[in-house]
């Protein structure tokens, strides 16, 4: 009971501190922003701010890691007769939707503008964005390594990852340009192109690897 309490405070701290400093970067811009100000903002201290944030620029990005490890846990929890492509369908419809839905411009179409601009215009912003992505596909890529190990390498797994989030990324982000910030449609979009990066990734698994391939021909010589 006690750690669900401390969880819970830790939640609503670091939830605090997200929409203290999107107002905070509406208001005056994220460059006239100090983490300084977020901190006095929120009333805590500088400290707790670097406790949940090690720098400003992660507080644009919210509580990304926290999608990453909920993701390598679906993964692990493979079905046993489960494929490789319904995988990725189960971690797009669970996940990634999460993140859409409960990221930290869900459901605000101010906030989305403002994370618009800043990813768009702010160098360290963007810097920061490629980092967490990485780090996103990264941990999955690795995760479905792990769970299949028979059916993906590193490099097979990369590319599902990178295919999968990439094109549902960029078919949100066409959405928004496109109908302004409605959820519901950068939804659709989103799995719109998921749908069409699918197509070349339902043989995932269905054959052998291609460094297997190439052992069984060496060791066939």
């Amino acid at each position: 009971m006690e750690d669900s309490r401390r969880e819970r405070k830790k939640r609503q701290t670091r939830q605090l501190l997200v929409d203290t400093a999107f107002r905070l970067f509406a208001e005056q811009g994220y460059e006239g922003t100090t983490v300084a100000q977020i901190a006095a903002a929120a009333d805590v201290a500088m400290k707790t701010f670097f406790n949940y944030f090690p720098s400003k620029e992660d507080v644009v990005f919210g509580n990304a890691g926290s999608y990453v490890e909920a993701a390598r846990r679906l993964i692990a929890q493979r079905e046993p007769d489960e494929s490789v492509p319904g995988l990725l369908m189960r971690l797009y419809d669970v996940e990634i939707v999460n993140y859409l839905t409960e990221g930290p411009t869900a459901g605000d179409v101010e906030r989305m503008e403002v994370y618009k601009h800043m990813v768009m215009t702010v160098p360290a912003v963007q810097a920061k964005g490629l980092q967490v992505l990485f780090d996103i596909q990264r941990g999955m890529a690795e995760a479905l390594v792990e769970a299949c190990p028979d059916e993906l390498d590193p490099i097979s797994a990369a590319a599902a990852v990178g295919s999968m989030i990439g094109a549902a990324q960029a078919a949100a982000m066409a959405s928004y340009e496109r109908s302004g910030p409605a959820e519901q449609e950068q939804l659709k979009a989103a799995r719109r192109g998921f749908d069409l990066a699918m197509k070349g990734l339902n043989t995932l698994g269905r054959a052998p690897r291609a460094d297997q391939v190439r052992t069984a021909t060496s060791d066939n010589q």
